[in-house]
């Protein structure tokens, strides 16, 4: 604010006159030091704009500076988190970005900034789901490296087209910029021209001695309206420039003598306007946003600097509220860096835990489809949380992508090449299936019967040990053995079918085994139990008994040994057991041997059942109510799929003597 601003203030010629030399010499005195207090302000506003400056530079390259990384094998430069609606397409950002071009530069930094993150965090998303689709269909093909190709360079051609477009609008915006900071440059040596030109007319009136107050006076004030609409210099030459200007002013008001009522009138104006700008920056530390509070705080040092001085006693107490103001908004910056700073430094521990967790991939142990697919799976969940962490500090960001990149880019290669080696092992197994096939078809007419079923059953433990063959050959090959087996199986069967008498004089046999259950006298139970089984496996043993009286005579065994069991209070599992007995008596061998496989599988399902159950029971040890509970009933599970293993046992031996028998 210029002290001689409002022309109807000034002093009278002889008012002028009349002022003493003490008073001019305080008025130059006060000048002095008020124009000292100034170029202090200017100075801190220059310091805060340096700051600002290369904070916001600082940012700009960190924005710039990780490469990001797709699904498998795509290499792209690592964006910021995007702002805006995750439903727009990188079509419509092209678009967008296209018309703002059109707008003058120094008005779309923010939304250009905004669009080029979204559009490389959508073109990110775009690129890993082109990997997931290339992946599934390589998959679930034939020939992996053939389809894989193809839906390759299916999607590359439409991500390629969108992102060379953008990436066109991209530098014609960087061009932009460019040609405008020149222009700005170009403005800045402007403007300090004509504040040199404005104080050598300064200087010219202060050492002329000025003859005419009032013309003189006109004209200094029009050089200072003049000044204030000169826009900003060189940073290296704005406080050089300021104290020459506050120098000359304040000679200027010595040389004029200016009274003290219209000095008071000024100081009072410049205070009033101070104390706004006071308010405004202590209001500062109430917005959230800590960049642009920075940023506001240093346009209003700009406005200090441009405002007169005020009265000598106020001045230190003015400036020191305002510069108090201003030390919470830069502590508050500095703050808001270092946050950064730390944060950068936790990414960089994060991205090295992921970096370790890629090197431990043990590859020898990869060595079916089920392991590497888990393995997939865990690298895919790497690449999602290094793709969630944040910037590491610039100078271990490159490197440490880097080395990640390579890692992942080494699992990708070696699962082509396990899946390469796959498609031949399975065309091998093929060629030995269908080798065995014919075996068996070969064997399935013959009457050899003895030599032909160790044979068979030969090439049946030889077709287990046999690895998986393609999907589209498995079910057809499976089939034709089966069908050739079970031939030769059914053959024997008809031809190993006991005869009529046979048949019946095992119905005599069984009913009298029947009638000694019935007249067997109960003891104690493990006595009468033990009989009652001699007397089954007895019944078991017996050959076929005439169709027409098997289930009858099935009947009248349960009901004798259900009398026992009664008598007994037996539980249910020995009794089916029993029921078990019966039912396969009318089955062939490869129905028994196909039943006994399915025992041995219930076996084993159950034996790991109860391996888990005890593990999980020591977790479970608490001596609160609840923690009570949970463990009896976890025994009780134990003990019931205990009593499941030794029924399941048994049914197995009794296959294995009815296989025996034949």
């Amino acid at each position: 604010m210029d002290p001689l601003e409002n022309k109807e203030t000034l002093a009278a010629p002889e008012q002028v006159a009349d002022v003493n030399e003490q008073e001019v010499e305080n008025n130059a005195q006060a000048a002095q030091t008020e124009a000292e207090v100034e170029v202090k302000a200017e100075t801190g506003a220059e310091t805060g704009a340096e700051v600002e400056a290369e904070t916001e530079v600082e940012t700009e390259v960190e924005a710039e500076a990780e490469p990001e990384v797709g699904v498998e094998t795509e290499v792209e430069a690592e964006p910021e988190v995007g702002v805006g609606d995750d439903n727009v397409t990188r079509e419509q950002l092209v678009e967008e970005f296209t018309a703002l071009l059109q707008q003058p530069v120094d008005q779309i930094k923010e939304r250009a900034d905004q669009i080029k993150s979204q559009f490389y965090r959508l073109h990110h998303i775009a690129v890993a789901k082109r990997k997931e689709m290339q992946q599934a269909a390589a998959e679930a093909a034939d020939d992996v490296e053939a389809v894989a190709a193809d839906v390759a360079q299916q999607a590359d051609e439409k991500l390629d087209n969108v992102e060379a477009e953008f990436k066109k609008l991209l530098q014609q915006y960087k061009d932009m910029r460019a040609e405008a900071n020149k222009k700005q440059q170009q403005q800045l040596e402007q403007n300090q021209l004509r504040k040199e030109n404005i104080i050598a007319q300064m200087k010219e009136m202060v050492e002329s001695g000025m003859a005419d107050v009032q013309d003189n006076m006109k004209k200094f004030r029009d050089l200072q309206a003049e000044w204030k609409t000169i826009g900003a210099v060189p940073p290296t030459v704005a406080t050089q420039l300021w104290k020459q200007y506050n120098y000359y002013q304040e000679q200027f008001y010595d040389l004029v003598k200016i009274n003290y009522d219209l000095r008071d009138y000024d100081f009072k104006k410049n205070l009033d306007i101070k104390n706004q700008l006071c308010e405004q920056a202590e209001q500062l530390k109430n917005n959230p946003n800590v960049v642009e509070a920075f940023r506001a705080l240093q346009q209003l040092h700009s406005k200090w600097a441009e405002v007169g001085p005020v009265a000598r006693e106020l001045r230190e107490e003015v400036w020191n509220r305002f510069k108090e103001a201003s030390t919470v908004i830069n502590k508050r910056h500095q703050e808001h860096f270092e946050q950064i700073h730390q944060q950068e430094e936790q990414n960089l521990q994060v991205k090295l835990d992921i970096i370790e967790q890629l090197k431990s991939i043990d590859y020898e142990q990869l060595t079916t489809n089920k392991q590497w697919d888990e393995a997939t799976q865990k690298v895919t969940e790497l690449q999602s949380q290094w793709r969630a962490v944040g910037f590491a500090p610039k100078k271990h960001n490159q490197v440490i992508y880097d080395e990640y990149r390579a890692l992942c880019d080494e699992f990708f290669a070696k699962k082509t090449a396990f899946y390469k080696s796959l498609k031949d092992m399975l065309s091998d197994n093929l060629q030995k299936k269908r080798s065995l096939l014919s075996r068996a078809e070969e064997l399935k007419d013959s009457e050899q019967w003895a030599e032909t079923t160790e044979k068979l059953v030969q090439l049946q433990a030889e077709w287990k040990k046999i690895g998986p063959v393609a999907r589209k050959y498995s079910d057809d090959i499976w089939k034709r053995f089966q069908a050739a087996c079970d031939e030769f199986f059914q053959r024997k069967k008809e031809q190993n079918r006991s005869t009529k008498d046979i048949e019946k004089a095992n119905l005599e046999a069984k009913k009298a085994i029947i009638k000694q259950i019935e007249e067997l006298e109960v003891t104690t139970k493990k006595e009468t139990l033990q009989r009652l089984s001699e007397l089954s496996e007895q019944y078991a043993a017996i050959g076929h008994v005439p169709y027409k009286d098997k289930e009858k005579i099935y009947k009248q065994m349960r009901a004798a040994c259900d009398r026992i069991y009664d008598q007994l209070d037996v539980q249910a599992s020995e009794r089916r057991l029993g029921s078990f007995s019966h039912d396969i008596e009318s089955k062939d061998d490869n129905q028994l041997q196909n039943e006994r496989r399915r025992l041995v599988r219930q076996f084993e399902n159950l034996e790991q059942e109860i391996k888990v159950a005890e593990n999980n029971i020591l977790f479970f040890t608490s001596k609160s109510g609840k923690g009570n509970k949970i463990v009896s009933d976890m025994q009780k599970k134990i003990e019931d799929l205990k009593r499941q293993l030794a029924e399941v046992e048994k049914k197995v031996n009794i296959i294995d003597s009815k296989l025996s028998e034949e």
